[in-house]
């Protein structure tokens, strides 16, 4: 699988490690940055996962940043990105078959390094299950991406 990696500072070292593993796991990826501790902002790191998956050069991707909350933020403002704060196997798998989740999202402040291997393996390693319950709320998400976007972009049309 090719995954899209991004950081900002505070998770560079996370993402050095987590290198490591999907390297060691048979994985490609695309490490979209940061690759320095210098102080950075995680919106463009999350952007930039975020574009990798729409443009189709990675089928999955990997945020980590101080908590996991502001990348997550940042990443689901993207169309088609579907992210989560996981910091629990459970919900690393989870997220996938149940809710297609495109990119797990760790707190390096939270996670160390055994809990992010683990992580890491069970969110790759999941599959979403297509069960209709789970289509007919996945498509209700994507609806709600939608009407929203047309909104906004109709609001900006009109302030014209």
């Amino acid at each position: 699988m090719r995954i899209a990696i991004g950081s900002d500072h505070r998770g560079y070292e996370l993402k050095k490690i987590i290198l490591g593993i999907l390297s060691e796991l048979g994985h490609e990826f695309e490490d979209v940055g940061t690759h320095s501790t210098a102080a950075t902002d995680y919106p463009v790191y999350a952007e930039a996962v975020g574009k990798a998956l729409r443009e189709g050069r990675a089928e999955r991707g990997i945020l980590i940043c101080g908590s996991g909350v502001g990348a997550s933020v940042a990443a689901n403002k993207i169309p088609g990105v579907r992210a989560a704060i996981c910091h629990d196997t459970y919900s690393a798998h989870q997220g996938v078959e149940h809710d297609d989740m495109n990119v797990l999202v760790m707190g390096s402040r939270i996670v160390g390094d055994a809990l992010a291997r683990e992580l890491v393996v069970a969110y790759l390693g999941a599959e979403f299950s297509g069960e209709s319950r789970h289509k007919k709320r996945l498509d209700q998400v994507l609806d709600l991406e939608t009407r929203y976007a047309a909104e906004t972009a109709a609001k900006r049309s009109s302030q014209k």
